[in-house]
């Protein structure tokens, strides 16, 4: 598999996911750039208006909008980002895809050999054990776009070790110093406010939930091989150290940078060369500040608990708690239940599913639409 970006240039890429948050920042990237990677394929969800100002600037052979049948210019239909992912001139996938939509398309790029620069954590969170099946089966590769996940890659490929433990860090979101109470009755726009990132809207909620830090403790399971008792999760406000990274010598590395999330972009699309880049603000100790750190509040925060259980418990699990917190957020912001209904909706779900202990795609998906009709039935 030739897909490091030094290995020969230009490198093709395909962008699932192009027209959100990390798929934006990954074509600034590509932009400064251009001599060593080429943009193949652009996929976006829905946005007919983003991805049309995306393909004036890159001309990319392919084309795709998922939900854009009525729109002639692309080609359409969920299938589309399995095709992009595939395609012989692609090397390197960088999969943005919001939620379990980017599963598909991860499995069959690594079949086919391909690196995924992967940021869609529920593809991991669902289905770890066959993302490292295909990978294996077809010589693929998985680098994470996570900050976090990053930093963890950053650190083992500098020492040349594998880590022996990981402390994540979670900013706290908005509602970090938020009692419970009040938290119940936050509006969708106080939800939306993060404090240190700009994201998209599903996982600014799961951020403010903390959702999706219990998917990034999953997530890390997979990708680095550890029990969950030796990947801990502590509050640090400023954002500015992205992982710690215990060595078994009791050596602790940890990767520093303002909130930004081009590095890690870079990073696995250039892994594990570093290529030079000067389109980011290059870190500073006097302007970042003190750095603290905080406990994790669970008890306010129910739903990093919720996804933890699921995560230990394996199976199908993990996949249910993904899905039913996806139906939960949905409804959320669209108005339907109120933040503090987040978590009970994945609770009730998680109760009254059964778990597959098997890894096969079916006993997933299967799990998935399950978890999915619960939830709805519990928001009903």
């Amino acid at each position: 598999m030739t897909s490091a970006a030094t290995d020969r240039a230009p490198v093709g890429v395909a962008v699932l996911g192009c027209t959100g948050s990390i798929g934006v920042s990954t074509l600034r990237v590509l932009d400064r750039h251009r001599d060593a990677f080429h943009v193949v394929a652009l996929v976006a969800g829905s946005n007919h208006d983003a991805l049309a100002e995306q393909v004036a600037r890159w001309n990319p052979p392919f084309t795709g909008l998922v939900n854009g049948a009525s729109d002639s210019r692309y080609r359409s239909g969920a299938n589309v980002l399995v095709e992009a992912a595939t395609r012989p001139d692609v090397d390197i996938v960088v999969n943005a895809v919001v939620g379990a939509a980017g599963l598909d398309a991860t499995l069959a790029a690594l079949r086919a050999g391909k690196r995924v620069a992967l940021a869609n954590k529920e593809t991991l969170v669902m289905a770890g054990p066959l993302v490292a099946e295909a990978a294996a089966a077809g010589h693929g590769e998985v680098v994470p776009i996570d900050s976090e996940h990053s930093a963890v890659l950053q650190c083992a490929t500098a020492q040349g070790a594998l880590p022996s433990r990981l402390i994540l860090t979670a900013s706290g979101g908005p509602f970090r110093t938020w009692e419970r109470d009040r938290m119940a009755h936050a509006t969708i726009a106080e939800a939306l406010q993060h404090p240190t990132w700009r994201m998209g809207s599903k996982i600014t909620v799961d951020s403010a939930t903390l959702a999706n830090k219990a998917l990034e403790v999953i997530e890390a399971h997979y990708l680095f091989g550890l029990g969950y008792d030796a990947i801990d999760v502590v509050v640090h406000p400023q954002s500015i150290i992205h992982a710690f990274v215990e060595f078994p010598d009791g050596s602790m590395l940890a990767q520093l940078g303002f909130p930004s999330m081009e590095i890690p972009i870079l990073y696995a699309l250039s892994h594990p060369k570093r290529l030079p880049d000067q389109g980011v603000r290059r870190f500073d100790p006097l302007a970042a500040g003190p750095l603290t750190f905080e406990p994790l509040r669970h008890e306010c925060f129910p739903a990093f608990a919720l996804g933890i259980s699921a995560g230990r418990a394996g199976g199908t699990m993990p996949a249910a708690f993904n899905a039913a917190n996806e139906v939960a957020v949905d409804a959320f912001l669209a108005g339907r239940i109120g933040f503090g209904d987040i978590a009970t909706v994945i609770e009730t779900t998680l109760a009254r599913i059964a778990c597959d202990v098997t890894h096969s795609l079916t006993a997933i998906r299967a799990a998935d639409a399950d978890a999915r009709r619960l939830a709805r039935e519990a928001i009903a």
